[in-house]
């Protein structure tokens, strides 16, 4: 998979409000309601980081998930991080209207 250059990177970023460009990955918190819903947002992404073998870098901080998205195995970004911030956005959307990102 080739790599995406950071002027394309910031173009693509543009369609996934809140994310941002963080040294050859893109990055994202999710604020929730509760614990709870931070952790049923993590095991959210479980199913399509599976099935597209692509996985994110996690961290939960209470109500707040930090995702991070880069192909370590091609040494940065490529479209399969960028396929997995759409999926998390809309894992995000589906769990509840309570969800909203911190920037």
């Amino acid at each position: 998979m080739s790599l995406i250059p950071d002027d394309d990177a910031r173009h693509r970023l543009a369609s996934l409000p809140g994310w941002q460009l963080a040294s050859g990955a893109i990055v994202k918190e999710f604020t929730f309601t509760s614990f709870p819903d931070a952790v049923a947002f993590v095991s959210g992404l479980v199913a399509p980081a599976e099935a597209a073998d692509h996985h994110p870098d996690l961290e939960i901080h209470y109500k707040t998930v930090r995702v991070t998205y880069s192909t370590h195995s091609a040494g940065g970004l490529t479209a399969l991080d960028f396929a997995g911030a759409a999926d998390a956005e809309a894992v995000a959307r589906g769990l509840t209207a309570g969800a909203s990102a911190s920037e």
